[in-house]
């Protein structure tokens, strides 16, 4: 089976009756393949060691979500959750003060918490913030 990256999915002809969206339908295919398939996602630079590829929002105002690539030994500096983060690990690991976290994983870091993060072999995650993160 191979992996797609679909952005967006046009309406089926069965729902052309339903009043227009708002915003784009986003959906994302065998994101637990996504190593296999990374090469299509048009990545841009982000922090030192990561690439992001936002799903929607600008990271400045409102909730964003994104995939984050990380490179061998990346690290994102300190940062505070102005609101809810919800990590979903597609794969590799990464770790904080927490702990490790491994492909599977969903973490949810409440408004104010505040954390590093490195992964030392990559990794690449789903990330979707409430709110902007502050970086400290």
């Amino acid at each position: 089976m191979s992996a797609h990256f679909h952005l967006p999915l046009k309406t089926p002809l069965d729902r052309a009756a339903d009043p227009p969206l708002p915003y784009p339908r986003i959906e994302l295919r065998d994101l637990f393949s996504i190593a296999r398939w990374q090469k299509t996602i048009p990545w841009q630079p982000f922090k030192d060691g990561f690439e992001i590829h936002r799903l929607y929002g600008d990271g400045i105002t409102g909730p964003t979500a994104a995939l984050l690539r990380c490179r061998e030994s990346g690290t994102l500096p300190l940062h505070q959750h102005l609101g809810y983060e919800h990590i979903l690990l597609l794969t590799g690991s990464e770790r904080d003060q927490n702990g490790i976290a491994s492909t599977g994983t969903l973490t949810i870091n409440p408004p104010g918490s505040c954390h590093r993060v490195a992964s030392d072999a990559g990794s690449i995650v789903l990330a979707i913030w409430e709110a902007p993160v502050k970086i400290l």
